[in-house]
C-alpha cells in the first residue's frame, strides 16, 4: 500500500493519499493516463488477450455459438499478414462510391443505403427511447460530426483548436495520398473538406449546451424537418429506412437543422463530397494495414498526449472486443465475476437504495408531495449487476465468413455494422426492451439511464480498490458504495430529476421545490466553476450533473458506512480519494476540461469531501487548514 502523507491530509487530501503513488507512476507510452479506472482496464485487457490467444490456439473451447463467431472474427482481426497484403485496397470501392455521386439526385437515390453503410452525411438518423414516452422508440434527427471534438475549438481565439486542425490536416492529407490521390489532389480535397466542416461548426451545440437535456429534446413534425433541406430528400430517405414517413421526430441540433440549407446546397455540394472523403479515410484504421493505422491515429494521439499507438495486437483485441462487446462481456462476467458476487453486489445496491430512501424521507427542503413522488421513483429503480441475464439477440445474428471461406476483416466488419444500423432502424415505433444493457460487462464503468430509470454496474468495475471481500466495509462503501449512490443520485440530478419513475420527461416537482433545487444546483456550479486546472478553468455548468451525483453518492455512502459495526470513516474517505488516483497527460486534461461532463478526478476526490461535516472531525481539519470550507459554503443537496 502506498504511503499516506499525514501532514498533507488537511491541505490537499488527494495529494496526501495519492502523492506517493503519483511520484512513482509512469504513464505508458500508448496511454494518456494511468490510475484507478485505467489500471482495471489494463488488467482486464491483459487477461482477455491471453484468454483469446488460447481460444485461437484451441486451448479454450467456445462455450456457445456466439463465441464461435467471435473466434472467427478475432482470427481475422489478428491476421496481420493478410492486412499487410491487402493494404488499402478494401477501402477503395467505398471511396469510389463517394466520388461517383455527381449530384444531390444521385445522393438522394442512395441516401438510405448510404446511412446503413455507415457512410458520413451532414444529417443523421437514429432510433432511441422517446424521452416523454420512454417505453416507445422514436426517430431522432442529428447533425453530422465535426473534425474537432467540440464547437468551442472552432472559435478564432482558440489557439489549441487551430493547432489541432493543423494536425488533423496533416493526417488527412497523408491518408488521402496513401489511398491513391496525388499531393495536389489530396490538398485540394482537404481545403474543401475543411471549408465544409467549418461551415457547420457555428450551428452545432457545444458540450456545455448538450449537457442540459432540454437543449437536445426538440420534437418537431417531420414535414417541418423535411422542409429544412431543399437539397436532401429527407422524406424519401426516412421512408426507405423505416418503411414510412413518421408524423414526428426529435431534433437534437435545432439550430443546425434551421441552417441546413445554408450549409448543404448546390454551391457546397463538392465541398460536402470532399468532407465525406476525409471523414471516410479517417474512419477505417483498424481494418487496414499497419502503416495506415499508425497514420490515422496521429490526431487522437495529439489530442490525448499519447506518445505512441497501441501495439497492433492490443489494437486488434480492442477492435474485435468492441464489435462483439456483449459476447466478450458475457464471457468475462461469467468466468471472472460469477453469480455469487453478482448477488452480493446486488444486495449492496439495495442497501444503498434504502439509505437514499431514508434520506429522502428525512429531507427538510422538499415538500411532502414532491418527497413522496421521489420515493416512488426510487422504489421503481431497476438494478442490473455484473452481466445481463440475456445477451442482446442482435449479437446472435453476427455470422462471420472465416478466412478459410474467403472472408476478410473489412468485409465482415462492414456486414456487421450494417446489421447494427438495420437493427436500430427496425426498432422505430416499437417498445423499448429495458432488459438490454448499454454497456458490456468487461467495461470499467457504470451508468444510470433516465429514460429507463435503471442503474447498471458491469462486472469490470466490481474489483479493488472499488470493491473487494478483502477490503473493510468502510473501504468498499468509500469505493463502489459511493459509485452506486452516485448512479442513484443521477435520478435526482439537474437532468435526471426531470424524469419520472417510468423514465418519462415529466415535471413531478412543485414549483417551489424546483426553484429551491435550482439554487442548490447553482451552488454546486459555483463550487467548481473557475477552479484552475491544467492551465485552464473548470466549467461548473458543464460538470454540474456529475458533481451533484458525486456529492449525493459520497454522502449516502458515508451514511451506509456509518451503519456498519466496523465503521471507520478514515478508511472510507481515504478509499474515496484512492479510487480517483489519476496521472494524465496535459493534453488529455485540457481536452476533458472542454468536453467532459465529469470534473477532473483530482477535484472529484478533494472538493466533495469538503462538503461533509464528518470529514472535518475525522481528520481534525480547522479553519487554519487549506481543506477547510466554512459551513455556510458546504454544498449539500441529497
Amino acid at each position: 500500500m502506498d504511503k499516506i502523507n499525514e501532514q498533507e491530509l488537511k491541505n490537499d487530501f488527494y495529494k496526501a493519499v495519492n502523492g506517493d503513488w503519483e511520484a512513482k507512476a509512469v504513464i505508458p507510452s500508448d496511454h494518456s493516463s494511468i490510475g484507478g479506472f485505467m489500471d482495471l482496464v489494463d488488467n482486464i485487457e491483459e487477461t482477455l488477450m491471453k484468454d483469446f490467444d488460447d481460444l485461437k490456439a484451441g486451448k479454450i473451447k467456445p462455450e456457445n455459438d456466439e463465441m464461435v463467431e467471435f473466434k472467427k472474427y478475432y482470427d481475422l482481426a489478428t491476421d496481420f499478414e493478410k492486412k499487410e497484403n491487402d493494404g488499402v485496397k478494401p477501402l477503395l470501392p467505398i471511396l469510389k462510391r463517394i466520388e461517383e455521386v455527381k449530384s444531390f439526385n444521385d445522393l438522394n437515390e442512395q441516401f438510405s443505403d448510404w446511412t446503413l453503410s455507415g457512410l458520413p452525411t451532414p444529417i443523421d438518423f437514429g432510433v432511441e427511447a422517446d424521452m416523454k414516452q420512454a417505453k416507445m422508440n422514436v426517430l431522432y434527427v442529428d447533425g453530422g460530426p465535426l473534425f474537432l471534438p467540440d464547437r468551442s475549438y472552432y472559435d478564432k481565439e482558440n489557439q489549441q483548436g487551430a493547432m489541432l486542425m493543423n494536425v488533423f490536416q496533416n493526417m488527412a492529407v497523408k491518408l488521402l495520398k496513401m489511398v491513391g490521390y496525388n499531393d495536389a489532389q489530396a490538398k485540394n480535397i482537404w481545403s474543401a473538406a475543411e471549408r465544409f466542416d467549418r461551415s457547420m461548426a457555428p450551428y452545432v451545440l457545444t458540450a456545455e449546451q448538450k449537457a442540459d437535456i432540454k437543449n437536445i429534446y426538440n420534437p418537431m413534425k417531420f414535414d417541418e424537418i423535411a422542409s429544412k433541406s431543399k437539397a436532401i430528400d429527407l422524406k424519401h430517405a426516412i421512408k426507405e429506412l423505416i418503411g414510412q414517413v413518421p408524423d414526428e421526430a426529435i431534433v437534437t441540433e435545432p439550430k443546425f437543422l434551421d441552417n441546413l440549407d445554408k450549409v448543404v446546397n448546390e454551391e457546397t455540394f463538392n465541398d460536402m463530397k470532399n468532407w465525406m472523403l476525409v471523414q471516410t479515410v479517417t474512419s477505417f484504421s483498424n481494418t487496414l494495414n499497419e502503416e495506415y493505422r499508425q497514420v490515422s491515429g496521429e490526431f487522437s494521439r495529439a489530442l490525448s498526449g499519447k506518445k505512441e499507438a497501441q501495439s497492433r495486437e492490443k489494437a486488434a483485441y480492442n477492435f474485435a472486443a468492441n464489435v462483439f462487446s456483449q459476447i466478450v462481456g458475457d464471457y468475462y462476467g461469467r468466468k471472472y465475476f460469477g453469480e455469487k458476487a453478482k448477488q452480493d453486489v446486488y444486495n449492496m445496491v439495495v442497501k444503498m437504495i434504502n439509505v437514499y430512501e431514508k434520506r429522502l424521507q428525512n429531507n427538510t427542503w422538499l415538500s411532502e408531495s414532491t418527497k413522496q413522488k421521489a420515493i416512488v421513483k426510487l422504489k421503481a429503480l431497476g438494478i442490473h449487476v455484473g452481466y445481463p441475464d440475456k445477451i442482446n439477440p442482435l449479437f446472435s445474428k453476427f455470422k462471420v465468413t472465416s478466412k478459410a471461406d474467403g472472408g476478410t476483416l473489412f468485409e465482415n466488419t462492414e456486414k456487421i455494422n450494417r446489421m447494427v444500423a438495420e437493427d436500430n432502424m427496425s426498432k422505430w415505433h416499437k417498445p423499448v426492451d429495458r432488459s438490454l444493457w448499454g454497456m458490456s460487462a468487461n467495461m470499467v464503468n457504470a451508468y444510470y439511464s433516465p429514460t429507463e430509470n435503471q442503474i447498471v454496474f458491469p462486472a469490470a468495475i466490481l474489483q479493488a480498490p472499488f470493491y473487494s471481500l478483502k477490503q473493510s466495509s468502510s473501504q468498499n462503501f468509500g469505493g463502489i458504495g459511493a459509485v452506486m449512490a452516485h448512479e442513484i443520485s443521477h435520478a435526482f440530478d439537474n437532468n435526471g430529476s426531470k424524469f419520472d419513475e417510468n423514465g418519462n420527461l415529466a415535471n413531478w416537482w412543485t414549483e417551489e421545490d424546483h426553484e429551491y433545487f435550482g439554487k442548490l444546483a447553482q451552488n454546486m456550479i459555483k463550487e467548481f466553476d473557475g477552479i484552475d486546472f491544467a492551465g485552464q478553468k473548470v466549467n461548473g455548468k458543464l460538470t454540474v450533473s456529475e458533481n451533484i451525483a458525486d456529492a449525493g453518492g459520497l454522502s449516502c455512502a458515508e451514511e451506509a458506512a456509518k451503519g456498519e459495526d466496523d465503521c471507520n470513516l478514515r478508511e472510507f474517505f481515504i478509499n474515496w480519494a484512492r479510487i480517483w488516483r489519476n496521472k494524465s497527460t496535459e493534453q488529455i486534461k485540457q481536452l476533458l476540461l472542454s468536453i467532459d461532463v465529469h470534473a477532473p478526478a483530482e477535484l472529484r476526490a478533494t472538493v466533495q469531501v469538503k462538503n461533509l461535516d464528518d470529514f472535518y472531525t475525522t481528520f481534525d481539519v480547522t479553519e487554519k487548514d487549506q481543506m477547510y470550507l466554512k459551513p455556510s459554503d458546504r454544498v449539500q443537496i441529497w
